[in-house]
C-alpha cells in the first residue's frame, strides 16, 4: 500500500488543463493549514513509509519538509516525492540527498509538448517547462535520478508530436533516467475529451510505438511492459494498482492522507468532487459483476485477459461509471494481444491460454465475494497439487486454450 500523503489537498501551483483532480479543486476551498503532528501520527496508523503528493507537495516551505523528511528518514529510512518539478530547488536538493528522498516527475515532454501542464499564460507555461526539465538534469547531476510520469494525448502524442516526444525520451535514456511510466488521458469530461484525448486506435498506436521503442533504449524502461509481462507469467506481486482489482471506496493500494490528518482515497477514483472518507471494509463488487457482464453492457464476460486487467482502474471507467470496465479496454486488449504472441514466439506459453484459467478465474471470484482480494501467485499457489503445478510451470508444455473471445 503507498500512504500519499496531501498537505496542501489537491492545491497547486499550475493548471494541468486534463488534472484528474479538477473536480475536488472546484467544489472545495484550497487547504490552507495541515497538522504535521495529525499527518504524522496518521502516517504511523497507516503502517508503512509514506510519499509527498499533491497538487504540489513543495508548496510546503523547506524547514516543515525538512521536519517531515527528518521524520520519515528516522522511522523509515527513506521518503518519496511526486512533484511536478517546477520549484525544486538546490536547498531541496539536499533535503534529497540527506533524508533519502526517492523523486518522481509528472511532466509530458519539453517545450510545447508540455503546454496542456499550463501555468498560466503561454509564456508563464513554457517558464515553468523549462524548470521541470532544469529539475531533471539538476537531479541527475547530482545521482539523486528520478522516475518521469508521462501523460499520453493530442498535446504531446499526435502525429505530429511524436517524433520529438521519441527525440526526448532517447535524450532521457542519455541522461540517465531508468524508470518512465505512460499514462493514457484520464477523460474527465467531453471539452476534455475533444481537445485533448486521442482516438481509442490512435492510442493503440501510440502505446505500440513506445513498446517497439523500448527496444532501441539502452537503459530506460516503461514500467507497463515489465507488469503487463509479470501478469501473463501469474507473478503480479508488486504490479502496478491499476491492474489489481481496486475497491474505488477504500482503494487498497492508496491511503490518502490530508492535511489534517484525514485518511482518504486514490483521487483517481474521486468523480464527485468530495474527498470521501475511506470506507469500514473493501468489497469487490466490481470485478464479480464484470466478469458476468457482457462486452456489450460494460463488462469483461468471456475476455481471455481478464485476469491480467480486471476492467483496469475504476478511475477509467466508461462514463465515469466505476461499476463498468475502463474506457481504455481497446488499447489494452491490443497490447495484451501484442504480448500473448510475442511469448508464444518466445516458447512461453501466457496465463491468458492457461488450459487452467477458468479454475484460477473462479477461485479469484470466491475470494472477491468473500471481501479478500489475493495476487494471481497466492492463488495459484493456493491451487491443488494436479493443477497449480501446470500453472506454476507457466503452463509449459500445455496445449493452449481457443481464444476466438
Amino acid at each position: 500500500m503507498a500512504v500519499e500523503v496531501r498537505p496542501f489537498g489537491v492545491k497547486c501551483n499550475i493548471q494541468c488543463a486534463y488534472c484528474y483532480q479538477e473536480a475536488v479543486r472546484e467544489s472545495e476551498a484550497p487547504a490552507r493549514h495541515y497538522d504535521l503532528a495529525r499527518i504524522q501520527a496518521a502516517i504511523e496508523q497507516a503502517g508503512g513509509d509514506f510519499t509527498l503528493f499533491g497538487g504540489e507537495p513543495l508548496l510546503m516551505p523547506v524547514p516543515e519538509l525538512e521536519a517531515l523528511w527528518s521524520w520519515g528518514h528516522a522511522k523509515y529510512g527513506r521518503n518519496s516525492l511526486q512533484t511536478n518539478g517546477v520549484l525544486i530547488n538546490r536547498r531541496h536538493v539536499e533535503l534529497f540527498r540527506k533524508y533519502n528522498v526517492r523523486v518522481g516527475i509528472s511532466v509530458d515532454g519539453p517545450g510545447e509538448l508540455n503546454d496542456a501542464r499550463r501555468a498560466g499564460s503561454a509564456v508563464a507555461t513554457l517558464r515553468a517547462t523549462r524548470k521541470t526539465h532544469g529539475a531533471i538534469a539538476l537531479l541527475v547531476r547530482e545521482k539523486i535520478v528520478p522516475s518521469i510520469i508521462i501523460t499520453l494525448h493530442k498535446v504531446n502524442a499526435g502525429a505530429d508530436r511524436l517524433p520529438l516526444l521519441d527525440q526526448w525520451l532517447r535524450e532521457l535514456d542519455a541522461l540517465g533516467i531508468r524508470w518512465v511510466r505512460l499514462h493514457p488521458l484520464e477523460v474527465e469530461n467531453a471539452e476534455i475529451r475533444d481537445r485533448y484525448a486521442l482516438s481509442a486506435q490512435e492510442n493503440i498506436a501510440v502505446f505500440r510505438h513506445f513498446m517497439e521503442l523500448e527496444r532501441t533504449l539502452s537503459g530506460l524502461r516503461f514500467d507497463l511492459s515489465g507488469d503487463m509481462r509479470q501478469l501473463m507469467a501469474g507473478r503480479d506481486n508488486g504490479t502496478t494498482c491499476v491492474w489489481n482489482a481496486c475497491d474505488p471506496y477504500t482503494t487498497r493500494a492508496v491511503q490518502g492522507i490530508e492535511g489534517t490528518g484525514q485518511s482518504s482515497n486514490c483521487g483517481r477514483t474521486n468523480k464527485d468532487g468530495v474527498d470521501f472518507v475511506k470506507a469500514d471494509r473493501p468489497g469487490y463488487e466490481r470485478y464479480i459483476a464484470l466478469y458476468h457482464t457482457p462486452h456489450d453492457a460494460g463488462g469483461c464476460r468471456e475476455c481471455r485477459f481478464f485476469l491480467v486487467c480486471k476492467g483496469q482502474c475504476p478511475g477509467t471507467a466508461i462514463d465515469g461509471d466505476w461499476r463498468n470496465r475502463t474506457e481504455d479496454c481497446a488499447l489494452w486488449t491490443a497490447l495484451y494481444t501484442d504480448l500473448e504472441t510475442t511469448l508464444l514466439n518466445e516458447g512461453e506459453v501466457p496465463l491468458s491460454r492457461w488450459p487452467d484459467r477458468p479454475l484460477i478465474e473462479a477461485a479469484m471470484l470466491r475470494h472477491w465475494a468473500s471481501g479478500s482480494n489475493p495476487t494471481i501467485a497466492s492463488v495459484i499457489k493456493g491451487m491443488a497439487p494436479e493443477t497449480g503445478a501446470a500453472a506454476r510451470a507457466g503452463g509449459g508444455g500445455l496445449q493452449p486454450t481457443n481464444i476466438s473471445n
